[in-house]
C-alpha cells in the first residue's frame, strides 16, 4: 500500500478527482518542462472528467494552473485506455511542435497515475495488503493501528498535525461564511445558522448531533465553493472526518495527539479500500467516497474511545457495509446535491457505527470482517450503471431537472 500521507491531501474543491488531481498533474507537467519555453498547452478530458467537468470547474483549474500559458481544454467521451477517467496534456513550442504529452489517470482522492512516469508518491510503503494481515502484525507486536502506521511512516504524526490544522481551518471558515454557493443551483450556505441553532439547545445529545451536522456542512460548503479542504478519502466526502475531528476537539475535549492517532487509524482503513477496491465515485459510485469516509470516521471514533483492534474493525465494517450500492449522481454536476447533506448523514452514522461496534461487539462479536465488505464494495461498484457513477446521466441528476439558468 502507498503512504497514508498520499491518502490525506489538502487542495481546492469541489472534487478531488476533478480539481485536485488535474491541478496536481498540471503542476508536475510544468515542473517536468521547467526552463523550457512553452507556447501553448492542449488538455483533453475523458470519462466523468468530461461529463461533469464543467460543474466541477475542471477546465477552470487547469487554465488557472497553466496561466499565463495559452491553454485549450476540450471535453471528450471516449479514449483508448483501460482506466475510465483521465486526461491528456500536450505542450507545444513556438514552432507548434509537440514537446511532451502525458496520459493521466485520475484514480480518486486526488491521486493520479501518469503513464510511463514514476513518482515518489506511488511507492509502496506497506507490505500488508489487507486488514487481516495488518491485525496479525499488530497483535504480534502488541501495536495499535496508529502505532503500526507510525512504524512504517515515522514522520506521519508531524504530517497529520498539518492535516488536522487544514481540517479545523476548513470547518471554521465554513462556520463563519454565509451567502450563496457558486453555480446554477443557487443553494444558500446553512452551516452557520445550523451551528447557532445548536448552540441555543439545552439537551446535550441533540446539541452535539446538530453541531456535527453543522461542521460537516461547513466543510463541504467550503468544498463546493472551491475552498481548501482535505481528501478523506476524497474532497466530496471530506466533511465526514473533518466534522468528527472538529467536534471531538472543540466539544468533547480530546487532545490533538489523540486526534492525530485517530487520523492515522482512519488512514489505515482508507488505505486498505484504496488498495483493494476504489475511493473514486467515478469508478465505484458514492459508496466508494462517502461509504469509505464513514468507515474511516467510525474507526477514528472507536480509536478515540479506546476500543481494541477488533472493535475498531467492526466499527469500520458497519460504516462501510451500510453504504453498499450508494450511487453518485450529482445534480447539475455540482458537488452540492446530494453531496453536502450526505456528509452530514455519514458523520452521524459513523458515530453510531462506533457505538454499535462497542455495544454489540461486547455481546456477540462480528461475523463479517472488513476485508469481505471491501471486496463486496468493489464488486458492487462494478455492477453500478455508468450513469450512476459521477456522470450526472441518471438518478437524482436527471430526476431533479429544475429550470436552471445557463
Amino acid at each position: 500500500m502507498e503512504a497514508i500521507r498520499e491518502l490525506y491531501k489538502a487542495g481546492p474543491g469541489p472534487s478531488s478527482s476533478h480539481t485536485l488531481a488535474p491541478q496536481r498533474a498540471c503542476l508536475l507537467f510544468l515542473d517536468k518542462l521547467k526552463d523550457q519555453p512553452i507556447s501553448r498547452v492542449a488538455v483533453s478530458l475523458y470519462g466523468s472528467l468530461s461529463l461533469t467537468g464543467k460543474g466541477h470547474y475542471t477546465d477552470k483549474v487547469i487554465i488557472d494552473t497553466f496561466a499565463p500559458i495559452e491553454t485549450e481544454v476540450s471535453f471528450k467521451l471516449t479514449w483508448p485506455y483501460d482506466f475510465p477517467n483521465g486526461l491528456t496534456i500536450s505542450a507545444y513550442d513556438e514552432q507548434d511542435q509537440l514537446m511532451l504529452e502525458w496520459v493521466v489517470y485520475s484514480i480518486g482522492g486526488g491521486s493520479i497515475t501518469i503513464l510511463n512516469e514514476g513518482f515518489d508518491f506511488q511507492k509502496q510503503v506497506y507490505e500488508e495488503k489487507n486488514l487481516l494481515e495488518i491485525i496479525d502484525v499488530c497483535q504480534k507486536n502488541q501495536w495499535t493501528f496508529y502505532q503500526y502506521a507510525y512504524d512504517r511512516e515515522p514522520d506521519l504524526p508531524e504530517y497529520l498535525s498539518l492535516i488536522l490544522n487544514e481540517m479545523m481551518s476548513a470547518v471554521r471558515r465554513g462556520l463563519d461564511t454565509t451567502g450563496l454557493l457558486p453555480g446554477r443551483l443557487k443553494m444558500e450556505r446553512v452551516a452557520k445558522s445550523m451551528y447557532l441553532k445548536a448552540s441555543a439547545m439545552d439537551e446535550i445529545a441533540a446539541k452535539n448531533r446538530l453541531r456535527l451536522l453543522a461542521y460537516a456542512y461547513a466543510n463541504n460548503e467550503e468544498n463546493a465553493s472551491g475552498g481548501r479542504v482535505v481528501t478523506a478519502p476524497t474532497l466530496g466526502a471530506s466533511g465526514v472526518l473533518a466534522a468528527l475531528m472538529y467536534h471531538c476537539y472543540t466539544d468533547l475535549g480530546y487532545s490533538r495527539q489523540q486526534l492525530i492517532q485517530a487520523l492515522a487509524t482512519a488512514g489505515v482503513i482508507g488505505n486498505i479500500v484504496k488498495t483493494n477496491a476504489t475511493i473514486s465515485g467515478a469508478v465505484g459510485g458514492c459508496q466508494a467516497e462517502i461509504g469509505v469516509a464513514c468507515a474511516m470516521a467510525a474507526a477514528a471514533m472507536a480509536q478515540l474511545e479506546g476500543a481494541n483492534l477488533k472493535i475498531i474493525e467492526y466499527a469500520a465494517e458497519i460504516g462501510m457495509e451500510h453504504h453498499l450500492g450508494l450511487t453518485c449522481d450529482p445534480v447539475g454536476g455540482y458537488v452540492i446535491i446530494p453531496c453536502i447533506e450526505r456528509n452530514g448523514a455519514a458523520v452521524l452514522r459513523a458515530v453510531d457505527a462506533a457505538f454499535m461496534a462497542k455495544t454489540i461487539g461486547a455481546i456477540k462479536g462480528n461475523r463479517v470482517n472488513f476485508d469481505t465488505v471491501v471486496r463486496t464494495m468493489n464488486y458492487t461498484g462494478e455492477k453500478i450503471a455508468l450513469e450512476l457513477k459521477e456522470t450526472s446521466l441518471g438518478g437524482l441528476a436527471t430526476e431533479c431537472t429544475w429550470e436552471l439558468p445557463e
